[in-house]
């Protein structure tokens, strides 16, 4: 299975387990996700961000603060501004959050459920769901100087065949550079894997 299939295998996994949606927010550095899913309706979503609650947010504070799961009924952080019972409102009214890795690229992952709270059985599976995909989509440490080569000439415009005219290669054998450069980057597109490449500070 590719990685590709790997992530949506698990993001379909979770999402049986969140009938209320889920946030699964993968690598966060600098202060941003280099991937993330989510699934929370489209109403809280508008509300979420319109209420800016990215920055106040009781589960975020608490997946940066430790590693491992805990119910939104249990989080030890406070609540001022009632996030949870805003929540609880649109229809998440239980809660779990996830947490791994390290600091410098942790992965926070939220899921909810209207109906009840989420069993120890469930949570362990999520919990190892979400480090599965965690270490799926790891940053690569570099690319292949032939990798760098191919998206360098895509992000100055260059045509395919162009493209594969200045490096002295075939054409074929210049998209078979991109596919594996989107293979390793987990990308769907050549557009996507060179914002990746960029924001992993590969190229």
């Amino acid at each position: 299975m590719s990685p590709r299939a790997d992530i949506n295998a698990g993001l379909t996994k979770l999402g049986r387990f969140a009938q209320s949606g889920y946030f699964v927010g993968l690598h966060i550095r600098f202060a941003a996700p280099l991937m993330q899913f989510q699934t929370y309706a489209q109403e809280w979503s508008d509300f979420y961000s319109q209420n800016g609650y990215a920055l106040r947010d009781p589960t975020i504070a608490w997946g940066f603060s430790t590693v491992g799961s805990c119910r939104w009924s249990a989080l030890p952080i406070p609540d001022p501004f009632n996030i949870l019972a805003d929540a609880a409102n649109h229809g998440l009214t239980f809660g779990v959050t996830v947490s791994h890795g390290p600091i410098s690229s942790r992965t926070i992952a939220s899921f909810a459920r209207a109906d009840r709270e989420f069993t120890d059985a469930e949570i362990a599976e999520i919990e190892a769901t979400v480090r599965l995909l965690h270490d799926i989509t790891e940053p690569p440490e570099s690319l292949t100087k032939a990798q760098k080569e191919a998206l360098r000439c895509i992000a100055q415009g260059d045509r395919h065949a162009a493209a594969a005219a200045k490096l002295g290669i075939t054409e074929s054998a210049f998209k078979a550079r991109l596919i594996s450069v989107r293979e390793r980057l987990n990308a769907r597109t050549t557009a996507e894997a060179l914002q990746r490449a960029k924001e992993y500070r590969l190229l």
